[in-house]
This record gives structure tokens, C-alpha cells and sequence, in this order.
């Protein structure tokens, strides 16, 4: 996944509203049944990624209930998840680190039952269909450990029953960024990351549970082998493809390893990369900048992640009833359509396009020609009119998954063959 910061909007007119509201309520006498004199504080662990003051502002507004922010990285919020279930009173983590945490049984089932939009959540996640046609599921795909047995369960159900794992926040579906401009002819293909024409400006993620399923992606993509499944490779398979990388590294292939967002914007807005592993923002960051850049959509398809909402077990009374209207606020549409608005997809379809505008959706979800500029949530503007989004719609590029994030049974020794990659 990603670890750059959303961004934020004003929040002053919100206040206004809040401050406005708060005064009519006192002159009828008639006070709504919120939260505020119970003060709920929910402590909300994550990385920055969704952690937006916009979001907290908002909830806040809607319902009384204060959240508060713990950000650390990705791993961070494993461990904690794992060694400290005290911390926190709300999760947002990725799918694939449910293979560690759900056994502890610091999670609990969420009832769906509880959830008001619970049978509405996309089947991308329910089912790992997109219009009701399969996607990929190499690696960690959600539909895999969406459910438990029991609020209560260590391990995964196989079929859907009322208990989730996790309730999605966001998700999307990688590809590799290109310059257009200065590569001057169509990219069709992952294998074009190794090819020699771009020795020198060329760049490769350096997280390697991601940048190895980027690499496998080549490697199937130049026909050197075929993965029984990308996402959970074995010993000789975590060699075949680091060998494949420290190769074309030797050869002089990458320019850079980037780590840091900005780190892959500057490479690619300065022109020293042509094509490189890359994220949606990232590219709209280049873009923002007034220079040609390209989410490029690839024949061999998307490396997919997902997020989503755990309540841990120490949970419980008041606390577990906030963080029940959090979730339930959260699938209520304002979130999704901000979200939507940033180049992520919602977990609820439906009422985040309510809450767009209808040349918004057509864009961001329907893969349509922008009939009005299109503008981030803090106004700055992403795409002029008559602009069609990368990937174009929802059902393509969600629909065009051949893999998902995961965390290898051979982790350990990925991350150590990787690290040969880097030192090499």
C-alpha cells in the first residue's frame, strides 16, 4: 500500500455551521440525543493515510463523538494490534495483516448485524467479484479472511457468516506510472519495467512485501515463470525473482529504489525516471505539477491492497457503542464520496454517490470524460474537462486484479533475499 498524507481541507466553515446549530438548538429548548456529555474519545490506530482531520472534523460534527488519532507505520500497526490491544479503541489496518493478528484473538468478529450497511458493502470484498464476474486472488485477497466463525473465532471462516473481520475503508488497484511524454510510444506491459530501453530511468518500490509482488509481476510478464501464486511464494521462488532483479540492477536498470512518496513524484516529475512502481496519488501529484504522467494500465492487470475497520476485544459498554456509529457513520456516504474524490473506491458504492456530484461519479467511477474540471477535496485541481480517468472505470480496473497485497509464509527470508536486491 501507500503511506502518504491525504489532503486536508479547511474545516473553518464546518465550525461555523456546528457554532450556528448549536445556537438554535439552544433557543427551542429541544436538544438532539448525542453523544457530548459522555465525552466519548475513541482512539483510532492507523497509518496517516486515512487519518484525516476533515473526516474526524466531520464525524465529530454529525455525532458528538471526539476521535483521536494514533498514526504509526503499517508494521507498527500490526504489532501493536498483536502486542498491545489496549491501545486502541478502532483498527485500520490492511487485510493482509489479519494472518497475524486474528490468531491472537485481540480482534473480535464485528456484527454485521450492527452494521446498517452491512449487505451493501461491494462484492469485490464479500464475494472477490466485480460485476459479477471473478477477480484475482493471488495473495492476501480479502474475500479470503473477511469472516470468522464467532465474534470470538482465531481463525478464518471459509464462507460468509454475520462476523467480519474488518469493515473496508478503502482500497484500489496498482499499477506502474509512466512518463508519455518522454517514452513516446504505447506501454502495454508490466515487462517493459526491465526493459533495457529505460536502463538508468527506471524505478522500483523499496517496501518489499510490495516490491517483490511488483517484481513477480515482470517476471510472469516476460515469461521467465509462471507463480502457482505471487503472493505466497516459496524459497526457490523468492530466488528466481530477486536474481531476475539484481540482474537488471547489475545491468544499470534503475535509476532509484524509492521508499518516500515524494521520493517517486520527484523522480518522475524531473524526467531522471520514465517508469517506475507507482501510486495513484503520486501521479496526480506529477500531474498537479503540469507535466504529463500516467497511471498506466497493463494487459497482465493490477496489483490490488485493501484497508479496513477491527474492533478489538477490550472494547466494550459506551466505547464499543461509539465505535459502532463510527463505522456505521463511515459507510454513510460523506467518507466514501471524500475518499472517492482522492482516487481511492469506498466500501459502500451507493451512498458515496450520493453524496457526489453526478459529473463527479461519471468520472471518478464510470470511467467517463470529466464534463466540469475535476478537483481534489481541498479544491486543488486533478483533471481538466474532457479528461477520462486512468483505468478508466470501477469495473475495469477493479476488475483487472491479477494480484493482492499478502505477507509470505517465507517473509523472513523474503525480506532477507530482498535486502541482498538492495545492497547488490
Amino acid at each position: 500500500m501507500k503511506e502518504e498524507k491525504l489532503p486536508v481541507e479547511s474545516v473553518a466553515s464546518d465550525r461555523r455551521n456546528v457554532l450556528k446549530g448549536t445556537a438554535a438548538i439552544l433557543a427551542s429548548g429541544i436538544f438532539p440525543a448525542v453523544h457530548a456529555q459522555e465525552k466519548i474519545v475513541l482512539r483510532y490506530l492507523g497509518t496517516a493515510v486515512n487519518q484525516d482531520k476533515k473526516i474526524a472534523e466531520k464525524f465529530k460534527a454529525d455525532t458528538g463523538i471526539e476521535i483521536q488519532y494514533v498514526a504509526v507505520t503499517t508494521d507498527d500497526v500490526t504489532k501493536r494490534a498483536v502486542t498491545a490491544p489496549n491501545s486502541f479503541d478502532l483498527i485500520d489496518t490492511e487485510y493482509f495483516s489479519l494472518k497475524k493478528i486474528v490468531p491472537t484473538g485481540n480482534l473480535l468478529g464485528i456484527d454485521t448485524k450492527r452494521i446498517k450497511n452491512a449487505d451493501k458493502i461491494t462484492t469485490l470484498f464479500t464475494k472477490g467479484e466485480v460485476a459479477g464476474k471473478k477477480v484475482g486472488d493471488q495473495g492476501t485477497a480479502p474475500k479470503k479472511v473477511m469472516y470468522l466463525e464467532k465474534p470470538d473465532s482465531k481463525t478464518f471462516s471459509a464462507t460468509p457468516t454475520q462476523y467480519m473481520t474488518l469493515i473496508p475503508t478503502v482500497y484500489n488497484a496498482d499499477t506502474l506510472g509512466i512518463r508519455p511524454d518522454l517514452i513516446k510510444r504505447p506501454i502495454t506491459s508490466w515487462a517493459e519495467l526491465l526493459n533495457p530501453e529505460f536502463k538508468g530511468k527506471a524505478a522500483i518500490l523499496n517496501i518489499p512485501s510490495i516490491g517483490i509482488m511488483d517484481a513477480a509481476m515482470v517476471v510472469e510478464a516476460k515469461g521467465i515463470y509462471k507463480y502457482p501464486d505471487k503472493g505466497n511464494m516459496t524459497k526457490a521462488e523468492i530466488d528466481l525473482t530477486i536474481k531476475t532483479l539484481i540482474e537488471a540492477k547489475k545491468a544499470g536498470q534503475f535509476r532509484a529504489l524509492w521508499k518516500d512518496f515524494n521520493e517517486s513524484v520527484n523522480l518522475m516529475a524531473s524526467g531522471e525516471v520514465v517508469i517506475q512502481s507507482m501510486w495513484s496519488p503520486a501521479v496526480t501529484a506529477v500531474r498537479s505539477k503540469g507535466i504529463d504522467c500516467v497511471f498506466q494500465p497493463l494487459k497482465e492487470g493490477y496489483r490490488a491492497w485493501a484497508a479496513g475497520f477491527g474492533v478489538p476485544k477490550s472494547v466494550t459498554g459506551k466505547k464499543a457503542d461509539g465505535v459502532y456509529e463510527f463505522i456505521n457513520w463511515f459507510l454513510d456516504g460523506w467518507a466514501g464520496a471524500y475518499l472517492n474524490r482522492q482516487g481511492y473506491y469506498s466500501a459502500v458504492l451507493d451512498t458515496a454517490k450520493a453524496k457526489m456530484e453526478a459529473y463527479e461519479w461519471a468520472y471518478w467511477m464510470e470511467g467517463k470524460p470529466a464534463t466540469k474540471d475535476i478537483k481534489s477535496p481541498n479544491g486543488d485541481l486533478l483533471a481538466k474537462v474532457g479528461s477520462v480517468r486512468d483505468g478508466g472505470s470501477y469495473e475495469s480496473r477493479m476488475g483487472g486484479i491479477a494480484c493482492w497485497n499478502a505477507v509470505m509464509d517465507e517473509n523472513e527470508y523474503m525480506v532477507k533475499k530482498w535486502n541482498e536486491f538492495v545492497a547488490a
